[in-house]
């Protein structure tokens, strides 16, 4: 019988995690942002003007954000594959007991341990990936990538954000519509990411909408409040 190779989601290239948070981000952000001006009595040209200059702000705030973190984030796995590639060059022996140690403490019988620890030794390049993975957990040659974050964290920010705005920018007037129209979008979202997870799509959803409400609650009473003071 052949056997089936299985297939994973790739939980290391950056996107997944930079696309969720920023199609999120984008979604509270704006339906807190409408839900306070909103709730402080705004005309309707001041709430869009307000909700796309949330949008833009936002999108280039992710996207700058994700870049330098996950850029940031890869300089220092650099630094450290430069020290342990220096340390396999200067001290091979050391780091082949270093392995020995950590794989017999796992399980491993000793002289397997030392047996694959020898044939590394005398293969740089592979030792330096597998010392990365043993001791930074990381694999060299398949580290994200701060454009693809940053990519994914802007254009999925700038989706989230223009649902609430959607119905103002087709003519209604209705902050509850607006509200509604996002408590969709934050319930859709939840509902999305959990086919990448393994949570209940329902229960991913309410969860979300749930937090976006939170948001909206407290900036419309905080927006309402400041309102009526200024008035």
């Amino acid at each position: 019988m052949t056997a089936v190779a299985e297939h994973h989601a790739d939980v290391s290239g950056g996107w997944l995690r930079a696309a969720t948070f920023g199609a999120m981000d984008g979604l509270v952000t704006n339906i807190a942002l409408i839900a306070g001006v909103g709730g402080g009595g705004v005309a309707h040209r001041t709430l869009v003007l307000t909700g796309v200059a949330g949008l833009v702000a936002g999108a280039i705030s992710m996207g700058l954000g994700e870049y330098t973190s996950v850029r940031t984030q890869n300089d220092q796995v650099a630094a450290e594959l430069a020290k342990e590639r220096h340390e396999l060059e200067v001290n091979p022996e050391g780091e082949a007991a270093e392995l020995v140690a950590a794989w017999t403490a796992r399980g491993l019988p000793v002289h397997l341990a030392q047996m694959v620890a020898d044939v590394l030794r005398d293969n740089p390049e592979l030792a330096l990936r597998v010392h990365a993975q043993e001791e930074l957990g990381v694999v060299p040659d398949e580290l994200p990538s701060p454009w693809t974050a940053a990519g994914s964290s802007f254009v999925c920010f700038s989706i989230g954000a223009l649902i609430p705005l959607l119905s103002y920018l087709l003519g209604s007037d209705s902050l509850w519509l607006a509200l509604g129209i996002g408590g969709l979008g934050l319930f859709g979202a939840g509902a999305v990411v959990a086919r990448f997870t393994a949570n209940r799509w329902w229960s991913s959803g309410l969860r979300q909408l749930a937090l976006g409400g939170f948001a909206a609650a407290i900036t419309y009473g905080i927006g309402t409040w400041i309102g009526v003071g200024i008035s």
